[in-house]
């Protein structure tokens, strides 16, 4: 006998008023007992504004989106490489750890953020993609988007400056930034031997960089700053602070001289743009790790 083959879907709902989730997923689901509605929770079949939901409890506002899966979303990965902020049809954004990949290098075996998140999709349909929208570096932390379909990929890609309308970055650099805020601008070029950027204060040639800051903490070997990107080029961010002085800790690559937290201590904490398909602004926080604090 040949078994058919289950198909993924999906539902959704928006919250008309606030009130406890398993309250409404059994209005939304009328006929079904509440101990199969209770299942759906404890299956990870619950999302809510595009996160897995497995609290019955949980409060929902007014305008929350609801989604029932048919399939439900597998359990967060063991070591916390890679976790999903949120997902639709089009899109995919992660909270990458720092250490990790965004894509492989060309190893075989390389678990990176792509790896992870292909074999997310692929869970749900063996022919399901995802695609490359923008990277971090391996030792940098923080949010990281994927195109799930050709078409988001490029509507992202062709117009990334028009659709991103903010990054922000959280860093811990070395020594006692003296200014509140601050803008670098400079023009960046790769050493072909050594893949090292470098950064010049007058026109050299090479791709102009512009990055502003605001410092948030400072004391006499450490300052915490919050970094906006203006433009998005290889270790912009981490040249850029080497320029001043004042180096990313952890960062030996770039002149660092202590590594307190055994990492490179930069953080992607917020990510705003339109969406590809509906043209929704919508705005992502992932926060300052509390180490960095």
């Amino acid at each position: 006998m040949i078994k058919s083959k289950k198909t993924f879907y999906t539902k959704d709902f928006i919250a008309e008023k606030p009130m406890q989730l398993l309250e409404y997923l059994s209005v939304a689901f009328q006929g079904k007992s509440r101990s199969e509605v209770k299942s759906y929770l404890a299956h990870r079949q619950i999302a809510v504004n595009g996160k897995c939901c497995t609290a019955f409890d949980f409060a929902l506002q007014k305008g929350d989106a609801v989604r029932f899966s048919s399939v439900g979303e597998e359990k967060p990965n063991p070591n916390h490489k890679c976790s999903i902020v949120y997902e639709d049809a089009d899109i995919l954004i992660v909270n990458k750890k720092y250490g990790v990949l965004s894509m492989s290098t060309g190893q075989d075996g390389e678990t990176t953020a792509y790896s992870l998140m292909t074999e997310h999709v692929r869970r749900r349909g063996k022919d399901n993609r995802i695609f490359i929208v923008h990277r971090l570096d391996r030792e940098t932390s923080g949010l990281l988007m994927f195109a799930k379909n050709a078409r988001a990929q490029e509507i992202l890609q062709t117009n990334w400056n028009e659709n991103v309308i903010s990054r922000k970055y959280a860093a811990v650099v070395e020594g006692k930034v003296e200014q509140d805020s601050g803008q670098i601008v400079s023009w960046l070029t790769e050493n072909r031997k050594s893949f090292k950027m470098n950064s010049s204060s007058t026109d050299n040639g090479g791709q102009k960089a512009v990055t502003h800051y605001k410092t948030i903490q400072r004391g006499e070997k450490f300052s915490l700053l919050e970094l906006e990107l203006e433009t998005g080029r290889k270790n912009q961010i981490r040249v850029q602070l080497a320029s001043i002085l004042h180096p990313i800790a952890g960062d030996k690559k770039y002149g660092a001289q202590s590594n307190p937290l055994k990492r490179i201590c930069l953080h992607a904490r917020t990510l705003s743009f339109f969406h590809p398909v509906t043209r929704q602004k919508m705005s992502f926080d992932a926060g300052v790790p509390k180490e960095f604090l």
